[in-house]
């Protein structure tokens, strides 16, 4: 009985290790998204996940208008903007 329970030891351990190392910091990271999405404003400046750097000038429940340049608007998804960036950053 002792050592099956000996030879199951390993396993658990690597389990233990593998939601430390890696699936306890990638929830953290989604949640940390979804925190910001949720946060996104009208007159917010963002990064899409294409690269595009341009302020919010409408929001939707699942889609948004980012302004790229002057008289210049493209519909995106929520989930396609990766980061704020801080205000005065797009001239």
């Amino acid at each position: 009985m002792q050592s099956s329970l000996m030879g199951m030891l390993p396993l658990v351990l690597m389990f233990v290790v593998l939601y430390f190392v890696m699936i306890r910091p990638q929830m953290k990271k989604q949640k940390e998204a979804k925190a910001m999405m949720d946060a996104l404003a009208k007159g917010d400046e963002v990064v899409t996940a294409g690269g595009l750097i341009g302020k919010i000038s409408k929001l939707g429940d699942s889609f948004l208008s980012v302004e790229i340049a002057a008289g210049v608007e493209v519909q995106l998804q929520r989930s396609a903007v990766v980061q704020v960036l801080p205000k005065g950053t797009v001239k």
